[in-house]
Parts: structure tokens; C-alpha cells; sequence
């Protein structure tokens, strides 16, 4: 799995076994969208609601190019199958694939095409998972991997440097190619 994942027990002992069925879950999320760029994952048994058993909740925060889609996955009293934790984090990570692909298919309804290369400025680096964001000047947001950065020039980007780039679209949405940085100004020795 490439995207950095956090998981969180609350008000339980934390399992290798539920952590090993998270991040296989959060893997797949990958097959169908590639530019996710963080997973939280909390797994509570809260206090007082013994009615039948321990009742588990899910909550799932994924971090998108544009945004973040959230999943809580909260018990109901009736429904019993979530007294075992990996139905509760099954019933989760169904909900948090259907409105990934939801996003998925509205990014890739709203892409514009550029014959020429685009414009920016870099808005966002995460150097220790290898990509950022480009902020366009119509305020698109648009997502660029370290691969993509031409001449090596990714660890020389700063917040604010000036770039262009090739988008793409793709079944999974925009991401920037063929990324250069304009201007030796923002180049760092």
C-alpha cells in the first residue's frame, strides 16, 4: 500500500489482527482511486453500550487531491452483525468505496483538457511520501508524484514555487506531468 496510513483503537486494546484486515481494506481503496494521499482509520468499542455485546464503530478519513471524504460508520442498536469488529470494518470500507468512486467519477467528469502546458504554484510538499499539489490560477487543484518533476527538481520545489505542467487525465482524475520549475529565483542549493 502506498498511501500513509494511521489506525486508531479507542476504548478497546488494539488488535494485530484487526490492523492486518485494515490495511488490507485500505489497500484495495487504491484499485479505485490512485491519488489518495492519507487513510485514518479509528476503531471505537465506547463505554455504556452493552446491550446485547460490545457494538464497534468505524471512521474513516481519506485524504483526496481537493479535500477529504469521511465515513462514520456508527452502531444501531438493532443491528447485532456489528458485535464483530471486522463486519463493522467491512460495512465501512463498502461505504467509503462507493463514495470514493463517486468522487472518482465527478473529478474525471470535471477535468479540462490543456493543449499547452499549465501554469501554477506549488501549494502543497510531502517530501517523505514523494508528492504535492499544484494550485492553478483558476484555483484547481491539481496532484503531482516526485516522478513527475523533471530534471530531479522535485527536492528543490518550495511552497509558493512557480511551475508548469502536462495534465492528464486519467480514469483516476488530473494529475500534473512533465512538472518543471519556472525561474532559477526559487531553485535552493
Amino acid at each position: 500500500m502506498q498511501i500513509p496510513l494511521q489506525i486508531t483503537f479507542r476504548d478497546m486494546e488494539p488488535s494485530d489482527a484487526v490492523e492486518a484486515r485494515i490495511r488490507e481494506k485500505a489497500g484495495k481503496l487504491e484499485q479505485f482511486y490512485d491519488q489518495i494521499m492519507s487513510c485514518r482509520v479509528m476503531v471505537e468499542s465506547p463505554h455504556g453500550h452493552h446491550h446485547q455485546g460490545t457494538l464497534y464503530q468505524v471512521r474513516i478519513d481519506l485524504g483526496v487531491p481537493d479535500g477529504e471524504l469521511v465515513v462514520t460508520h456508527e452502531h444501531h442498536h438493532k443491528d447485532h452483525a456489528h458485535e464483530d469488529v471486522y463486519v463493522a470494518i467491512r460495512d465501512a470500507f463498502d461505504a467509503m468505496k462507493r463514495q470514493l468512486e463517486d468522487y472518482a467519477r465527478k473529478r474525471r467528469g470535471k477535468v479540462k483538457q490543456h493543449e499547452t502546458p499549465a501554469g501554477g504554484h506549488v501549494i502543497s510538499l510531502h517530501p517523505e511520501e514523494g508528492y504535492g499539489k499544484i494550485e492553478t490560477p483558476d484555483g484547481r487543484v491539481i496532484y503531482f508524484h516526485r516522478n513527475s518533476v523533471l530534471k530531479n527538481a522535485f527536492d528543490r520545489l518550495e511552497i509558493g514555487s512557480e511551475v508548469r505542467f502536462a495534465e492528464e487525465t486519467g480514469e483516476r482524475g488530473p494529475q500534473a506531468s512533465s512538472v518543471t520549475l519556472v525561474g532559477k529565483h526559487h531553485v535552493v542549493d
